[in-house]
C-alpha cells in the first residue's frame, strides 16, 4: 500500500492510508507495551526465587572477608589482585569503605534541591525590583528571561522552591486592599503558580 497516497482533490491523505498508519502504530504500541509488562514480569520472578540480577562480583563472597582483612594488614591492591587472579578495580570494590579517601554518606544529608522555572507577572516583577530583596533573590529576579504578553510580559524565573515562596511572601503588599486591582491580580496568579509546587 502506498502510505503517501493523497486525494486528487483536497490533496490530504486518503482515510484508508490514515486508517492503516494509525493501525500499524497502535500496533507497535501494544507490542512495546508487552514486552515491558513481561520484562517486569521476568525480574519480579526471578527477585521471588532469590536472584538479584546484574553482575556477579569478581572477588567471591566467601573471599570478601580476606581480601578486606589483607588490605587493612597493609598488603597493595596489585598484591591483591595478582593473588586472587582479579583485576584492581574489583580489589577496590572489595575494599571501597576501606580506602582513605572514601567518605561516608549520611543518611541525614537532604538531597539539594533542584531548580523549578515559574512565569511571574510583570507587575510583579516591576514591584520586586524595587523592594528590599535578599541577594539569592535579587540574582533569581536579575536572572529571569523576559517574555513579551501583548502589552505587558511575563519574567521567566527559575529558583529553587524556597527563593520563589520568598518572594511571593515580599509581594504580599500588592495584596492589600489599598493595592491596584491588575496588581492583586497578577500576585494571585503568582501565588498559584508557587501553591502548585507543594503538589
Amino acid at each position: 500500500m502506498d502510505l503517501t497516497a493523497r486525494h486528487p482533490r483536497t490533496g490530504e491523505l486518503l482515510s484508508t492510508v490514515k486508517f492503516m498508519v494509525q493501525t500499524l502504530a497502535a500496533a507497535g504500541e501494544l507490542q512495546r507495551d508487552l514486552q515491558r509488562e513481561l520484562t517486569y514480569d521476568g525480574l519480579r520472578a526471578a527477585e521471588a526465587t532469590g536472584n538479584k540480577g546484574g553482575r556477579r562480583p569478581a572477588v567471591a563472597a566467601e573471599k570478601t572477608d580476606a581480601v578486606r582483612t589483607a588490605y587493612l594488614e597493609g598488603r597493595s591492591i596489585a598484591a591483591l589482585a595478582r593473588g586472587h587472579g582479579v583485576s584492581r578495580g574489583a580489589i577496590r570494590t572489595a575494599v571501597a569503605d576501606l580506602m582513605p579517601d572514601h567518605t561516608a554518606i549520611e543518611e541525614d544529608i537532604p538531597a539539594p534541591e533542584l531548580l523549578v522555572t515559574l512565569d511571574m507577572p510583570g507587575k510583579v516583577a516591576d514591584f520586586l525590583r524595587a523592594a528590599d530583596l535578599e541577594p539569592a533573590e535579587r540574582a533569581a529576579l536579575g536572572q529571569g528571561m523576559i517574555v513579551r504578553r501583548g502589552q505587558g510580559y511575563t519574567l521567566r524565573v527559575s529558583a529553587i522552591p524556597a527563593v520563589h515562596r520568598q518572594l511571593l511572601d515580599r509581594c504580599q503588599p500588592l495584596d492589600n486592599a489599598a493595592a491596584i486591582p491588575a496588581q492583586c491580580k497578577a500576585r494571585r496568579e503568582y501565588a498559584n503558580r508557587v501553591s502548585n509546587l507543594d503538589q
